[in-house]
């Protein structure tokens, strides 16, 4: 061979593997009437999710009150949310064994027979498990939902549906607080729950007959296909999860020190359910629930990196910005979650804005860095709040969080497809959306800790005396007990807050900029 003959050397713009293979022909062609049934059917449910999620939030004091179990209250978002953590990543493999239809009406179903029973739950105790049922389900219904709009769109509108799907996502949030304020003053919490089980079963008959998702022909009974489910992966899985997200949660949310046995046991026991679930998946499981070749891969990995550090900037923020209105500002409980306004506008906007962006260029890098750097612009505008902040500045310094966050994510989802395999591609949206429940609940409950950790420390510096230890443990505990202080207290504890909260906002500046970083790798393919 001549030196003529050598072929060109690889670039930088060149990759070091070759991209997946050409998108093949579609195999499902729904008419726009049957495309409207089916996204109607799997839209309603993510709407119903949504809503659920924020109407509970607003019944923790009546349900507490109802049992006399108020202690125990947080559990019903705790139970919820673990669960859905917990059992997402696995409905992505379901969705390839039991087809699209028989994962989604899984997921309904689990989400169906939880709802009910919280309607009918005789103690708080039931009602915690119950919400652990429906979170079974509610884990599913997005993920399931994200797999067969790709299944049917094509890849370069994709963007565009995800935007559509999150208003829906956003409004179910939206409005679930006042809808089970609403419920609960005329009917009753219960009817919160129970109301929902009509659309539930409307959304269950539609995809019954209109989701018909066709796949790569496997020939194989339903026997055989059970036989698929990698049961020891799964298991191990929610352990690793389940385990880990608990024995924090218990640190931050009961407060129990890190070296209480419940909290290092269970952290134990979901270090060593990890180690466990790697080396099932790697060497025992035939068709593993989520394939470790998937993220050491270049684009998987950074995506789902990316998604973690998002969404645990993101939520740390919901949860501090009206903790810092309530506590520092000394607003209403109604004002302070009227700040978070903007930001749901900003969420819709910004994931339509990546779909539209994405449909009419093909292209995702560069709007992948512009919604990353949107969150470190909203969390040094944080950290800047004062005393003499402007209103404009509290009201819409979170706009740029919101917009930043969803256009991230929906860019992020489509490079993940567009960087994997037809087959992987419904493992591969589990993935993205087990990192983003995950950075979810550690968003909260780690800039809780953070709060609380600091709180305590400025209380005890600026308030002595007798009773003072009593005091700020009430101090801490209800931000409503701030404005009944007298002067020189009421100071020490607006300070306090404010001093605490600035850490936390500097703390997801750091995160956010963490997030821009893991962006820059992300690879570029195109968009069929």
């Amino acid at each position: 061979m001549t030196v003529g003959s050598l072929p060109p050397s690889p670039t930088e713009q060149d990759p070091l593997l070759p991209p997946p293979s050409e998108e093949p022909k579609p195999l499902n062609h729904p008419s726009r009437a049957d495309l409207v049934w089916i996204l109607t059917g799997l839209w309603s449910a993510v709407f119903l999710g949504a809503l659920d999620g924020t109407i509970v939030a607003t019944l923790l004091t009546p349900i507490g009150s109802y049992f006399n179990k108020a202690h125990e209250a947080s559990y019903l978002g705790t139970s919820y949310l673990l669960s859905v953590c917990c059992f997402t990543p696995l409905y992505g493999r379901l969705a390839d064994i039991l087809g699209r239809k028989g994962a989604e009406l899984l997921a309904l179903t689990l989400f169906g027979i939880g709802t009910v029973l919280c309607g009918i739950a005789p103690s708080m105790r039931f009602l915690i498990i119950a919400r652990a049922v429906a979170g079974m389900g509610g884990g599913g219904i997005m993920t399931v939902s994200s797999i067969v709009v790709t299944d049917l769109i094509p890849l370069k509108h994709r963007g565009l549906y995800q935007g559509c799907a999150n208003i829906l996502f956003g409004a179910g949030a939206g409005l679930g607080g006042p809808l089970g304020g609403f419920l609960n003053d005329r009917l009753g919490w219960r009817w919160a729950f129970l109301i929902q089980i009509p659309f539930l079963v409307l959304s269950y008959v539609i995809v019954l007959f209109k989701v018909t998702i066709h796949l790569p022909s496997q020939a194989q009974s339903l026997s055989e296909k059970i036989k698929r489910i990698d049961y020891l992966g799964s298991l191990t899985l929610v352990l690793a999860v389940g385990c880990s997200l608990l024995g924090i949660s218990l640190n931050t949310s009961e407060e129990l020190p890190w070296t209480h046995p419940a909290v290092w046991g269970l952290l134990l026991a979901g270090g060593t359910s990890t180690v466990a679930f790697v080396v099932v998946e790697k060497w025992v499981a035939p068709q593993p629930v989520m394939p470790l070749r998937l993220l050491v891969r270049r684009n998987p990995f950074f995506v789902a990196l990316t998604n973690l550090l998002v969404s645990i900037s993101a939520f740390s923020g919901l949860y501090n910005v009206p903790l810092y209105f309530s506590a520092v500002r000394l607003t209403s409980a109604t004002e302070s979650g009227l700040h978070l306004l903007p930001n749901s506008v900003a969420l819709s906007i910004g994931s339509l804005f990546s779909g539209w962006i994405m449909r009419h260029t093909g292209r995702y890098w560069s709007l992948n860095l512009f919604g990353a750097f949107l969150p470190i612009l909203s969390s040094t505008l944080f950290s800047l709040w004062t005393r003499n902040t402007s209103d404009f500045h509290l009201w819409f310094d979170i706009i740029p969080s919101g917009f930043g966050h969803s256009s991230l994510i929906t860019s992020t989802l489509i490079a993940l497809i567009a960087s994997v395999d037809r087959a992987d591609l419904a493992v591969a949206t589990g993935i993205s959306y087990l990192f983003r429940t995950t950075g979810q609940v550690l968003g909260v409950s780690l800039s809780s800790a953070v709060v609380q950790g600091l709180l305590n420390k400025y209380l005890h510096e600026r308030i002595t005396g007798p009773g003072s230890k009593e005091l700020i443990e009430r101090i801490r505990h209800s931000t409503a007990l701030i404005p009944t202080l007298d002067p020189p207290t009421q100071a020490a504890a607006v300070d306090s807050y404010a001093q605490a909260l600035r850490v936390v906002f500097i703390l997801q500046t750091v995160i956010s900029f963490l997030t821009f970083l893991c962006t820059l790798p992300i690879q570029e393919n195109p968009l069929p």
